[in-house]
């Protein structure tokens, strides 16, 4: 698989994830309502800027108390993260039923940036949110949780399932304050012209309606200006 450089890793947190996602529509490779997180995930720091980055994944358990076996797996998690071509995100899928211990907390994101990992997207809970904005981490989670548990690795390397999007180990990802999505590895090196494209796209209305005074909108020009609209994103 061919990695994205860092410069355009970097391009492409230039856009929101909207902006990617309406990019990806472009090039028709799935259905416009695959590919991205579901409401159930959220972004613990809205004004983080959007984070970009090739998965390392993992599976976690807090119900029960883990083994020896379940501590090598989590060095094993690690080492997958040292060993990642590019700029990593980890992406932890928590099995339980309903998340009771948190994997996330001062220590992990202590580790996790000293592993060159800056955020994380999980259906699991997170904590120590003071500590873990203080370093610049970025969380997506669903929900945030007091304790953590019997918390332990069950899995890595492995598919995993975050608020109904499946991910894999290397999938490009990205997220922000909306959620995450994943960019195709097919398109990924064109994805940041997509997104200008999309971005131009829209000014036909956006500027349109800007120049309108209120109440004053006639739709026959909206109409135009939709069209126009639609003509540019199709090119």
């Amino acid at each position: 698989m061919k990695y994205l450089t860092e410069a355009q890793l970097e391009e492409l947190r230039q856009f929101d994830t909207p902006t990617v996602c309406n990019a990806i529509e472009k090039f028709k490779l799935r259905s416009k309502t695959e590919g991205f997180t579901s409401p159930a995930i959220k972004a613990l720091f809205p004004d983080r800027k959007p984070i970009v980055g090739y998965a390392c994944t993992a599976k976690i358990s807090a119900r029960y108390p883990g083994t020896k076996e379940n501590e090598e797996t989590l060095y094993a998690y690690y080492q997958s993260i040292l060993d990642c071509p590019s700029t990593p995100i980890s992406i932890i899928q928590d099995i339980d039923e309903e998340p009771i211990g948190s994997f996330w907390g001062e220590v992990q994101t202590t580790v996790h940036k000293a592993l060159g990992c800056m955020g994380v997207v999980t259906n699991g809970g997170v904590r120590d949110l003071d500590e873990a904005y203080s370093l610049g981490f970025t969380y997506l989670a669903s929900c945030t949780l007091v304790s953590h548990g019997y918390i332990h690795m069950e899995a890595t390397g492995t598919p995993v399932e975050i608020g109904g999007l499946i991910v894999r180990p290397g999938d490009l990802i990205h997220a922000d304050k909306h959620g995450a999505v994943l960019i195709p590895n097919e398109v990924a090196d064109q994805v940041a012209d997509a997104c200008r494209q999309m971005q131009q796209a829209e000014l036909p209305v956006l500027n349109g309606c800007k120049a309108t005074e209120d109440g004053k909108l006639d739709l026959a020009d909206l109409r135009l200006w939709r069209a126009e609209m639609a003509k540019l994103r199709s090119k």
